[in-house]
C-alpha cells in the first residue's frame, strides 16, 4: 500500500503532464499567413489591409488627420467601403523564404511615407484618447505623448485575420476599431477588427 506523501506526488505528476499536454494541445500552431487569393503574404509585396466582410461598415487602412495634429499620423478606417485604403508592407525576422507566419512578431509600414513624418512604421500612442491608438513614426511625430514598446504579429480570427499588438510584458491586445469626429481610428481593443490581405 502506497504511502499518503507517495500518493500525493503521483497526483501531482499525473496533474502536471497533463496541464502541459492540454496547453500544447491547445496552442494555435503557427502557420503561413495568407491573403485573399489564397497565395502566401511575402515581405517583398505590398497589401491593402481589408474589412474581411466588405460593406456599409467602411473600406480600408489608410492614414489620416486625429487631434490637433497636423500632420497625417494616425492609422484610421476610411468610411467609403469602396475605398481600399493605403498600401502596407510586412517584414519578419528569420523568414528567409519572405512569407509572413501568424504569431509572430513583425514590423507593418505603409508604402507611402507622409513627408512631414519622420518614419511610416506602425506604432501604439497612449495620450487623452479614451483608447491606446495606432500611428506611424516616433516621439517626435508625437510630441507630448507615449510610444508603447512593444510588436505587432497577425492572428487567426474567425475565418479571417485580426491584428494583435504585445507590449513588452507580454500582454497581447487585439487591435479593433473605435469611432472619432474623424474617422475610426485604429486602436487596442477587446473587439477584433477582422481583417483581409489583398495583394497590391
Amino acid at each position: 500500500m502506497k504511502s499518503a506523501p507517495s500518493l500525493t506526488l503521483s497526483f501531482f505528476f499525473l496533474f502536471a503532464i497533463t496541464t502541459i499536454n492540454l496547453t500544447l494541445s491547445f496552442a494555435a500552431p503557427s502557420e503561413k499567413v495568407v491573403d485573399s487569393q489564397q497565395s502566401p503574404v511575402s515581405s517583398t509585396a505590398k497589401y491593402f489591409i481589408l474589412p474581411f466582410f466588405s460593406g456599409p461598415e467602411g473600406g480600408g487602412v489608410a492614414l489620416g488627420l486625429a487631434g490637433n495634429s497636423t500632420c497625417p499620423v494616425t492609422v484610421l478606417q476610411t468610411p467609403d467601403e469602396s475605398d481600399h485604403g493605403q498600401a502596407v508592407t510586412f517584414s519578419q525576422q528569420g523568414t528567409c523564404s519572405g512569407a509572413i507566419f501568424t504569431q509572430k512578431s513583425l514590423n507593418i509600414a505603409f508604402v507611402d511615407k507622409p513627408s512631414c513624418a519622420s518614419s511610416s512604421k506602425w506604432v501604439v500612442v497612449s495620450d487623452d484618447f479614451p483608447e491606446k491608438w495606432v500611428g506611424i513614426g516616433g516621439a517626435r511625430d508625437h510630441p507630448g505623448k507615449k510610444i508603447l514598446t512593444g510588436t505587432f504579429n497577425i492572428q487567426r480570427f474567425d475565418v479571417g485575420y485580426k491584428l494583435v499588438f504585445c507590449a513588452s510584458s507580454n500582454t497581447c491586445f487585439s487591435i479593433g476599431r473605435h469611432n472619432d469626429a474623424k474617422g475610426r481610428r485604429l486602436v487596442l481593443s477587446n473587439r477584433p477588427f477582422q481583417v483581409s490581405f489583398n495583394k497590391e
